[in-house]
């Protein structure tokens, strides 16, 4: 962990290893800049945290998102690679590995650029990746809570070309003991992605609301528009969100007590009958909206990520095993190269940089650098937005898809700093790199398919 001492002309001493570039996005909590890494090739995400609303230190938001992602490890799962801390205003930065290219960037590249769909191989292996680590971090007790296309990275050239990575932890928690109802956390999920149980002011709420946000990016994916974007009221802590409702409604159907048993115990339920119960829609259409057949395994698997009823709503675990993976094309590790042999690689653009912002979110980082028509900077990691033909790709087997724990980190004890204990709300120790515990896994709900990781890409099964 580097920190603010030594600092030079003002700067904070680790600053040092870093050229930065720019930035390339804001996230709950904070900015997050593009930086080169000086006496080696590459580059690394470094996020900002923004001060604590009291401005007495360090935010209980970045010590949960330090304390989280220190604690998993898995291929599709964004990895922390150091900490620093500029003792001089309490600043808080996270470096990352560098993904090159996220699912906005892509979703929006086909529908402005390219007008064409993605191809079936592509959505299908992005999918099976971001269910991949979402069934890591449900088997842990974390629930993400801000799944969006801009918060599923994917990686560019190098060793994990088309890996995706599950970003931006600053809303994350762990379920199985919290200390107070999630519900008391405030609003949840970018309102697009929002499950229904939050909408209808659900005070207590699973993995699940993850799901329903996994089957939008699915749907998003197939049409390059969202499924659901409904007008956002603001203002109070949790309006209630009647044109989200209504976009839901329209595509899905109105929910009703027969398929959803608890939907009558929801306060927003209850309290508005005028708009809520009283308007009735027929003629359910989802299909339709994403342009798939009822009959096929694709539109099987969404309306069961779209199910109203959470409890009936299908798990990570469970949609890793559908047979929509298991008929070809199969996904694959890479999910950016051709699906077929002969066929063209899509040249997808980098995320843009802001060469304007420095640290500080203000002022310019160095003079004008010119970005390309694929918002990358040349000289870096960023510039390397074409994709070189690829051999076909071919199912991978791997166990967990977990990466080992590297060295890439030193260690650090980020609890025992902030006076906290290295305990989750359980407090049961969870284990770097791996599945949960022997004793963890007694404990858990006996949801189906909670338990263990999945063990590799899906074979394809024998046809008679």
């Amino acid at each position: 962990m580097g920190d603010g001492r030594g600092a030079v002309g003002g700067r904070p001493a680790w600053l040092q290893y870093y050229d930065l570039v720019g930035k390339i996005g804001e996230g709950t909590y904070g900015l997050v800049f593009l930086a080169r890494i000086k006496h080696r090739k590459g580059c690394i995400a470094i996020k900002k945290f923004k001060q604590s609303k009291e401005g007495d230190g360090i935010s209980p938001t970045a010590i949960r998102e330090i304390m989280l992602l220190r604690e998993i490890s898995h291929e599709n799962v964004v990895r922390l690679v150091n900490v620093h801390i500029n003792h001089a205003d309490m600043s808080l930065y996270l470096a990352f590995d560098y993904a090159e290219h996220d699912l906005y960037e892509i979703i929006r590249h086909h529908r402005e650029k390219l007008n064409h769909p993605i191809n079936q191989y592509t959505v299908k292996s992005l999918l099976w990746q971001l269910l991949n680590g979402l069934n890591y971090l449900h088997s842990n007790w974390i629930i993400h809570r801000d799944l969006k296309p801009s918060n599923i990275l994917v990686m560019g050239e190098g060793e994990e070309h088309g890996v995706v990575k599950i970003a931006d932890f600053g809303l994350a928690r762990i379920y199985q003991a919290p200390l107070k109802p999630l519900y008391e956390n405030g609003v949840v999920v970018t309102i697009w992605y929002r499950a229904p149980e939050l909408l209808l002011g659900a005070k207590h709420y699973t993995s699940a609301v993850d799901m329903w946000a996994v089957g939008c990016i699915f749907a998003e994916l197939l049409t390059l528009k969202p499924l659901f974007q409904g007008v956002e009221v603001k203002g109070t802590p949790n309006p209630f969100q009647l044109d989200q409702l209504d976009k839901i409604f329209k595509v899905l159907g109105h929910p009703t007590p027969e398929k959803w048993p608890t939907l009558t115990y929801l306060p927003y339920w209850l309290n508005d009958q005028q708009h809520i119960q009283a308007h009735k829609y027929d003629n359910p259409a989802l299909h339709s909206y994403v342009h798939l057949q009822q009959k096929s395994q694709a539109y099987d698997l969404l309306s069961k990520m779209l199910e109203y009823d959470p409890q009936r709503r299908i798990t990570a675990a469970a949609a890793l095993e559908h047979e929509y993976f298991r008929m070809d094309p199969l996904p694959g590790r890479n999910a950016l190269v051709p699906s077929q042999p002969g066929e063209k690689a899509v040249n997808y653009p980098a995320r843009p940089v802001d060469t304007t912002t420095d640290f500080e979110g203000t002022t310019s980082v160095q003079p004008s650098q010119s970005v390309s028509s694929g918002n990358a900077v040349p000289g870096s990691v960023a510039a390397a937005a074409v994709v070189a033909p690829r051999q076909v790709p071919r199912p991978m087997p791997m166990v967990g898809m977990q990466r080992m724990p590297g060295g890439g980190m030193a260690p650090f004890n980020i609890a025992s700093q902030a006076g906290m204990g290295g305990l989750n709300p359980g407090n049961i120790p969870m284990q770097r790199g791996v599945a949960a515990p022997a004793h963890q896994q007694q404990l858990r709900r006996k949801d189906p398919g909670m338990g263990m990781q999945n063990t590799g890409y899906p074979q394809q099964r024998r046809r008679f």
